[in-house]
């Protein structure tokens, strides 16, 4: 029973990260995810029968399949948030036998008191690292693949939320964009034509007086160890959460092409939730970072 219950856990959160990383909401991946729970417990047999467990999709507390947010891996005793499901790191898998969905356990020793048959259950929870305070160099001397621009924060929850445009498709097995709709949402790096674009803009990783030449090598090339150096070795949010990086409010239409060239690539953007500044005296606070594509490169409104 453990057994199941531990590969089932595993599995289950598993595949809500990989949905989560392929740019499904938390929503969608928790749909898809909750059967595979269901699937690996049954393809682990007690007493020789496939295991039932209640895919509770209502994510109830006592549900078999639970999905849930731990803020400290290292704690046993850390509380399983099941209601911030925009932050959900976690599967908890609860097998029972006996009580409906599973015969009891049948027993064999016992028999001899005439016991021949016990309710029981078994538990396992497993998680995935969500929660990226930064980024240090890499030990193979590569780079980091970093987009200098940056999004609000509140944009980005209402993406999540459900409040964005799906106009574009990405095909994980051809690698290919194509127009239509996919399920998974999209939004404006920089909403140009709205009349409130706000102050998104482009920071900087590295030297506060990045040219467009530096912006366009770190979108093709990365964020270099020596660019990293600017910030002491490291990019990582303090003890408050939050990180201040110098910036520009605007996007550069100097580095179109090379926004082009990474159309489809994962890349990790900043997400702020503050601005302080005009222009090229702008301070950015960023709080998060999240990873994205590009999907889709417009300057203008008749430019594609």
């Amino acid at each position: 029973m453990q057994r199941a219950a531990d590969a089932a856990a595993m599995a289950t959160c598993w595949e809500f990260s990989q949905e989560l990383a392929d740019g499904n909401g938390a929503a969608a991946s928790l749909l898809t995810a909750r059967p595979t729970g269901s699937q690996y417990c049954a393809a682990n047999l007690v007493a020789h029968k496939p295991v039932n467990v209640d895919t509770n999709s209502a994510n109830s507390p006592g549900g078999g399949i639970l999905f849930g947010y731990i803020n400290d891996f290292s704690d046993a005793n850390a509380v399983f948030d099941s209601t911030a499901t925009n932050k959900f790191n976690a599967a908890r898998i609860q097998i029972e036998m006996g009580g409906g969905l599973n015969d009891e356990l049948p027993m064999f020793f016992s028999r001899i008191f005439g016991h021949t048959r016990q309710s029981i259950t078994a538990e396992a929870t497993a998680a995935v690292v969500r929660d990226v305070l930064g980024f240090t160099a890499p030990a193979d001397g590569s780079n980091l693949g970093l987009i200098p621009i940056a999004l609000d924060l509140d944009t980005w929850n209402d993406m999540l939320a459900g409040s964005a445009d799906d106009d574009w498709t990405w095909n994980s097995e051809t690698g290919q964009i194509s127009s239509g709709s996919d399920g998974i949402l999209e939004v404006n790096l920089y909403p140009q034509g709205t009349g409130a674009p706000g102050n998104r803009g482009m920071v900087d990783i590295g030297s506060n007086n990045n040219s467009t030449a530096d912006i366009a090598r770190q979108l093709t090339d990365g964020v270099s160890a020596a660019d990293l150096a600017h910030h002491g070795g490291e990019l990582k949010l303090d003890a408050n959460g939050e990180l201040f990086l110098n910036g520009d409010t605007g996007i550069s239409a100097g580095v179109k092409d090379e926004l082009t060239d990474i159309k489809g690539l994962p890349r990790t953007i900043p997400i702020f939730s503050d601005v302080n500044g005009p222009g090229n005296n702008a301070t950015f606070t960023i709080v998060k970072w999240a990873g994205i594509r590009i999907m889709e490169v417009k300057y203008g409104p008749d430019e594609q």
